[in-house]
């Protein structure tokens, strides 16, 4: 399995308008959901629900909002940049300009946690951001994953 085989070209958003982590989640949710077939809402309450756990902008400019959705058939991948930066209560308390967002279905755990993993190891890797942070387009975004994509 691949990055590749749950991120789609409809689900990448390279210019995010959204100034705060609700706004930003909410815009990631819209093209996932009609991607998935699901109700946006739902998408946004189990993201918000899981970000007051503890919140999912791990530092250094990158955040991986994800959760669980009953109903959801397989793994959704969404992605989004924001060229200034959202303040989204990282780790490290600076701004977010990366995002991966991560949709499972309830009974994928392993799956979840494995592209988790991936995703997570991918983006400690600088050159890989920088790329990523320069992306004018979707498409850019698909050929930079698609250089490093690995099956896992």
């Amino acid at each position: 399995m691949k990055i590749l085989d749950y991120i789609k070209k409809e689900t990448i958003l390279t210019d995010l308008a959204s100034a705060d982590k609700k706004g930003v989640i909410d815009e990631l949710a819209e093209p996932v959901a009609e991607l998935a077939g699901l109700d946006h809402r739902e998408i946004v309450r189990v993201l918000i629900e899981r970000e007051r756990l503890g919140s999912t902008g791990i530092g250094d400019g990158i955040a991986i909002p994800h959760g669980k959705i009953n109903g959801l058939d397989s793994l959704v991948l969404g992605f989004g940049l924001s060229s200034k930066g959202v303040n989204f209560e990282a780790l490290d308390g600076k701004p977010t300009h990366i995002f991966f967002l991560l949709l499972s279905p309830d009974d994928s755990t392993g799956l979840h946690l494995r592209i988790l993993a991936r995703i997570s190891k991918l983006l400690k890797e600088d050159n890989f951001k920088k790329r990523l942070t320069q992306a004018s387009s979707p498409a850019d975004v698909l050929e930079t994953i698609r250089e490093v994509d690995e099956d896992f």
